[in-house]
């Protein structure tokens, strides 16, 4: 499919005036970086000389994040606990003076953290070489939930758009997905990023999803053997079965299909190199610019050709990155004028 790339422009220049509210799963990403010293004499394992720690914002957040760095206004709805990692991630917004006040510390339970140990000799990039997750013990308390759908209703009234992002830590459900729907009816688009269990949203009044080749799978219990045609089935299938606008499923290296009712499914190669350096919350970037897309008036294909060069450019950074407005502009500039760019 061709795009319009100066229509494709004209939306990024329009994202700072747009308003996003995320519902999500907050999750702390910490990266753990250190220079390989030596093989342990107590076990054949690496020991590493920490340089250095990082504590970035994962899952939701992240999403959250890309919306601010894109230039949008932000409201985010979520869960933290009142821990470090719950406070590293309440300052981190502070700081990019993103309103605060959908974010509710829940008293005894944990932040989602995710630590990534990274690996390698001097002057060398270095790998993940292990991942450690912390998850709560204990489900959001149905208080803190509440007070979560409270908070995004009351914020829905302000925008075009409600981005919902599903890590299975209990701030975003079906039903809560569907309450909101009734509250502000037809004219909220309502888009999702579910880790887990994205066929759990069926009536639930989703317009449009973004699940990855492995989330559609999983959903119908199947493996994707032979590319094209298996996906265009089972998008397809998810499309109706959902009862969504549309269906954008990413591919990694095959690039995404966009899926709308009564049209051909539309391929979209992907964007600089297949070769990604790194796919850490990739699928953030994508809902995020996906969304802001719709809520500056962009069509379902538009946004999904928004979110295409997104990915593109943010698989070639390490660890949990954002695409930047201007990046994104550069991009559709470059390729305006046939100078294709790898990032």
């Amino acid at each position: 499919m061709t795009a319009d790339l100066t229509r494709l422009e004209e939306l990024v220049e329009s994202f700072t005036k747009q308003t996003v509210v995320v519902l999500a799963d907050f999750v702390a990403d910490r990266f753990v970086s250190g220079e390989i010293s030596r093989v342990s004499r107590e076990a054949p394992v690496l020991i590493l000389r920490h340089r250095e720690t990082e504590l970035l914002p994962g899952g939701g957040a992240n999403a959250a994040n890309n919306l601010v760095d894109l230039g949008a206004r932000v409201f985010p709805i979520a869960a933290i606990g009142d821990d470090d990692a719950g406070r590293a991630l309440l300052d981190y917004f502070r700081k990019k003076n993103v309103d605060v006040s959908g974010l509710v510390r829940a008293k005894g339970w944990s932040t989602p953290v995710k630590t990534r140990y990274l690996a390698g000799w001097t002057h060398t990039t270095r790998q993940q070489v292990l991942r450690v997750d912390r998850e709560p013990r204990t489900p959001l308390s149905a208080a803190v939930q509440k007070s979560l759908l409270t908070k995004a209703s009351q914020r829905a009234k302000r925008a075009s758009v409600l981005l919902a992002s599903d890590y299975g830590f209990g701030a975003v459900t079906s039903a809560s997905v569907k309450s909101l729907r009734r509250a502000a009816g037809s004219k909220l688009k309502i888009t999702l990023d579910s880790r887990y269990c994205v066929g759990d949203y069926r009536n639930s009044g989703v317009t449009a999803a973004t699940p990855n080749e492995s989330e559609l799978e999983s959903m119908h219990h199947t493996h994707i053997n032979n590319g094209a045609t298996s996906v265009e089935e089972l998008g397809a299938r998810t499309l109706k079965s959902l009862k969504l606008e549309a269906l954008v499923v990413t591919r990694g290296k095959d690039g995404m299909v966009i899926f709308e009712a009564k049209q051909k499914p539309k391929h979209i190669p992907v964007y600089g190199s297949d070769e990604a350096a790194d796919v850490t919350g990739a699928g953030d970037t994508v809902i995020a610019v996906f969304t802001l897309a719709l809520a500056a008036g962009a069509t379902y294909a538009e946004a999904a050709e928004l979110a295409n060069y997104a990915a593109g450019i943010v698989v070639m950074k390490r660890g949990t990155a954002t695409v930047r407005r201007e990046e994104l502009l550069a991009a559709l500039r470059n390729e305006a004028t046939g100078k294709n760019r790898t990032f």
